[in-house]
């Protein structure tokens, strides 16, 4: 037995080295009082210390956060409640520790075992997802290898998955309703009606963990629609199948509208409806949509310090990948709701009037489209394996955001930023903060302190399993060594070319060294205090 996990582990090292690349890392910020964080955490540990949904009590403990919904008293997180129901084994097992070891939990030691619940371990399951399920859109093992890294070690997906925010989780279900939903409507009898019951299933958990993200699944709806109308489906098969679909679904909505009845006196009033500290922001159209912004749409896609092109160059591929996949008639279906996905968060986020999203690295509200982009990226990067140089420039594009993304979840994973004028003293921050950082060796928590290490030599192990990995996808085999040099060297051009970008000058200086007050073990009196006229006014 011990012989065959070895072997397994020898064939398959790729996978210890995602685990240690996701699980590695602990960038944990008391002083932000994180509102994305926080309510989540105080949420389970209410509903498993104090039997109730009210976390009045866990702020008592543990200091104040936002994004919190008062109501009859009481104080409620505002966030959709399923990441915080998905945290709850996790907290019991910390809690079981706690009873062997003695002393109390900490509120750090919940961030922690939340994230991993909710975040890392789901995150992991879904890149074993998408291996498969990218294979329906190319053969090409290598093509399919340089989107796994890409997409799983350098965008918003990683970043706000080794953290308790619900986007990726939300990216998650909706992205596996669509794969389980193809699945599912490739088969026949009892196999369709039992994947159709976790297409339901995962559709409804969309919005259980993060509003937004039902967006995603009108698209799949409607491909299923029209699918099963193609396939000239008799009624008792339609019946069959919108049944199983609606039996998934039950439990999770039910759950989210006794929620809303519990906490905010009504199955359709949110958070948002009884929130004070952002009610200037919910209160306004639809979930905070009200009118198309230009100045979103650029922000969210081509701005420096927050687009979507910029810091993941990678989304870029999808544009010929679209045009690749309308060519091929079995692909057209899933072009169209990869598009569709596309578009309607691209609005979305160019229609909320809160859309940079306070401290965020990229547009955060778009993640839930990002695994939808996945199959156009695939096929345009096997398309651009027939070329030497082309695949370079397709892999360089898929290695930037290992810089912009991979390594500022390591560092910092919060661009400082305000929702009505934008970046808070910050440009460039990929020089400005995650470079500059990392070239001071400031590196905050993670599980090479547990051995001793600080600084840069705590973050080798998942360096080198990050490289590891860049070397397994980039350069499979011999002949692909030349494409992978010339990826190399351009992701490190495109890199050093944002330092054209430019930087904030001393108000740039002043926010950086008040987040280096933040890191642990620094001792705030020996952070030199910067003064700017802007800063003094």
């Amino acid at each position: 037995m011990l012989r065959r996990v070895i072997g397994w582990l020898r064939r398959r090292w790729y996978v210890i080295a995602f685990v240690i690349a996701y699980a590695w890392s602990f960038p944990w910020f008391p002083a932000i009082h994180s509102a994305n964080e926080l309510p989540r955490a105080y949420l389970t540990a209410a509903m498993i210390e104090d039997g109730t949904f009210a976390i009045d009590e866990r702020i008592a403990r543990w200091g104040k956060t936002g994004d919190t919904s008062p109501y009859r008293g009481h104080v409620y997180s505002n966030k959709a409640p399923g990441s915080s129901l998905l945290a709850i084994p996790g907290y019991l097992a910390l809690k079981a520790w706690h009873g062997v070891a003695g002393g109390e939990v900490s509120v750090a030691e919940v961030i922690w075992v939340s994230r991993f619940t909710t975040g890392m371990i789901p995150a992991l399951a879904f890149l074993w997802l998408l291996w498969g399920f990218l294979g329906r859109f190319s053969r090409s093992e290598p093509a399919r290898r340089v989107v796994l890294v890409g997409f799983g070690l350098g965008s918003m997906f990683f970043l706000y998955s080794v953290l308790l925010i619900s986007h990726p989780l939300s990216a998650i279900a909706a992205a596996g309703a669509w794969i389980f939903a193809v699945d599912a409507l490739e088969r026949t009898g009892a196999a369709r009606h039992k994947r159709m019951a976790v297409v339901g299933f995962l559709a409804a958990c969309a919005p259980l963990v993060d509003y937004q993200a039902a967006f995603a699944t009108v698209p799949v709806a409607i491909w299923v629609v029209v699918t099963l109308a193609r396939q000239r489906t008799s009624a008792t098969e339609w019946a069959r199948v919108v049944g199983a679909a609606i039996a998934g679904a039950a439990l999770p909505i039910a759950i989210l509208l006794y929620y809303h009845s519990a906490c905010f006196g009504g199955a359709l009033r949110t958070g948002y409806d009884t929130s004070k500290e952002y009610a200037h922001n919910h209160g306004k159209g639809f979930l905070g949509m009200d009118a198309f912004r230009w100045r979103a749409l650029v922000g969210s896609t081509i701005a420096p310090d927050n687009g979507l092109f910029v810091l993941w160059p990678m989304a870029l591929l999808a544009f010929p990948g679209w045009v690749l996949m309308w060519r091929k008639p079995e692909l057209r279906g899933h072009a169209v709701v990869s598009l569709a996905v596309a578009l309607i968060y691209m609005a979305f986020v160019s229609s909320i009037n809160f859309w940079r999203g306070g401290w965020q690295v990229g547009p955060r509200y778009v993640i839930a489209m990002l695994p939808f982009l996945l199959p156009p990226i695939v096929v345009a990067v096997a398309a651009a394996e027939r070329t030497w140089w082309l695949r370079g420039g397709a892999l360089a594009l898929c290695l930037v955001g290992l810089v912009t993304y991979g390594l500022t979840a390591s560092l910092y994973p919060y661009f400082p930023a305000d929702d009505k004028h934008g970046p808070i003293g910050f440009v460039n921050p990929v020089y400005e903060l995650t470079l500059r950082l990392f070239t001071e060796g400031r590196v905050p928590w993670n599980a090479g302190w547990l051995i001793g290490l600080r600084g840069i030599p705590s973050l080798i192990p998942m360096l080198g399993c990050v490289i590891a990995l860049v070397v397994w996808a980039a350069a499979p085999a011999r002949a692909a060594w030349r494409s992978a040099a010339l990826g190399v060297v351009l992701a490190i051009a495109i890199v050093a070319s944002y330092r054209l970008f430019g930087d904030g000058g001393c108000e740039a200086e002043r926010v950086y060294w008040n987040r280096v007050r933040e890191m642990p073990e620094v001792d705030p009196r020996v952070v030199p205090t910067v003064a700017c006229p802007r800063s003094a006014s």
